[in-house]
């Protein structure tokens, strides 16, 4: 067996994550505009035409010459004609004109403000002004969105919707972007029994699969169930193979630690390549991360079975790691300050539950649950984001700002 790091801190274990994720880049595909929602972008991309591409009216009204107003009380200009959006015609105005005009129709030749309807007057062809304007008032000028040759987005920008509506705004039908990972999603243990089974003496429901196929989903990957691991080492090894020749990440749930059906520490040691065993958290500090080696090309994201560490670990350090397979930089931390006092009194790092509050006064804090079991569940479904409180025991005042890690 080769030896690998064990019991590291957490910052080990993302720098590891990032680092073997960082070799592994997945890549490039071409996407259509339509299905490429919540994609990672994969190259800058760069305005090849102006937005708005010609100068337009921002309101329905009349389009004028500022210098044909007057400067107080009401104005009367004869109605030379229309212009709407999508068409070509555009009536030049002369002196003493105007053009009623929709929003988003070109400016006519020789306009250079538009008036809005409600500021007006029309009796038959002449259209009363009711008051001055600034010059250039709702209208919108040629390139003041964005300009050609100036940068829209970069790689690893997250393709939301508006980002997508700017690509569209270009013209384009296709985009470059990461192909995400295919995710294979095993739980172990013969006490597992589904949802909607009897249970039988000490068994359980099996609610690790759907919490990690919901947070998969929730990233926009499609992952795959695979039936429930029994505690039988030649069935690990033949389905975990056989997940690991056809994904590129393979989840575990359970028997990662030391117990006597653990047998994924040996499985990993002997049939691929172990990164590390076990970090200082609380909860999740049996998680094992391993490239497959003999188990095939697949990682290997072996977690712990408390549902509580699943979903701290996964938050940690599996979507840190699908992120980075994707080129997807590194999210941005958040900090909420305490809405209580905590009191931390043992080593590891601690993932602890919590609720934000975002304050009227612009703060945001958060409420530490003080039901920190890793089998909690029902505290981790009454939170939405955990707690980074550092390795060491100490006091936490009320007001303290700490990482936080929403979800």
């Amino acid at each position: 067996m080769t030896e690998f790091p064990t019991r590291i801190s957490y910052a080990e274990a993302a720098a590891i994550i990032a680092s073997t994720a960082a070799a592994r880049r997945l890549p490039v595909e071409r996407c259509a505009l339509q299905r490429a929602h919540g994609r990672i972008l994969a190259t800058d991309l760069t305005a090849t035409i102006a937005q708005p591409p010609f100068d337009n009216s921002a309101m329905d009204g009349f389009a004028l010459r500022h210098a044909d107003l007057a400067a107080e009380g009401e104005t009367v200009l004869a109605l030379a004609g229309e212009q709407f959006a999508g068409t070509a015609d555009q009536p030049a105005i002369g002196p003493g004109q105007c053009v009623r005009i929709t929003t988003g129709a070109p400016m006519p030749p020789g306009a250079d403000t538009v008036v809005m309807k409600e500021n007006t007057r029309v009796d038959g062809n002449r259209v009363h002004v009711l008051g001055p304007t600034t010059r250039g008032r709702h209208v919108r000028l040629a390139g003041e969105d964005t300009a050609p040759g100036e940068r829209l987005l970069q790689a690893g920008d997250v393709l939301t919707p508006s980002r997508i509506a700017l690509c569209a705004m270009q013209g384009l039908a296709e985009l470059d972007v990461r192909r995400p990972p295919t995710v294979a999603v095993f739980s172990t243990g013969d006490e597992l029994v589904e949802p909607g089974m009897s249970l039988g003496p000490g068994q359980i429901y099996n609610s690790n699969r759907e919490l990690l196929m919901g947070l998969l989903r929730a990233e926009g990957l499609e992952p795959v169930a695979w039936p429930t691991l029994a505690d039988d080492p030649a069935h690990v090894e033949s389905s975990l193979r056989h997940a690991g020749n056809a994904f590129d990440l393979v989840i575990t749930c359970g028997g990662v630690s030391a117990g006597e059906k653990d047998y994924l520490p040996e499985l990993m040691q002997t049939q691929g390549r172990v990164l590390f065993w076990k970090s200082r958290l609380k909860p999740g500090m049996p998680v094992l991360f391993a490239e497959g080696g003999g188990l095939g090309e697949a990682l290997f994201l072996c977690l712990p079975g408390n549902p509580v560490s699943v979903l701290a670990t996964w938050l940690a350090l599996g979507r840190p790691l699908v992120d980075a397979l994707q080129a997807r930089p590194p999210r941005p931390k958040l900090f909420a300050r305490l809405a209580t006092a905590w009191s931390k009194r043992h080593e590891r790092l601690e993932f602890l539950r919590g609720r934000l509050v975002h304050g009227e006064d612009g703060v945001l804090s958060v409420e530490p649950n003080p039901a920190d079991g890793s089998n909690r569940m029902h505290a981790a479904a009454d939170s939405d984001a955990l707690l980074v409180l550092e390795e060491g025991p100490r006091e936490y005042a009320a007001g303290t700002a700490v990482e936080v890690i929403s979800y």
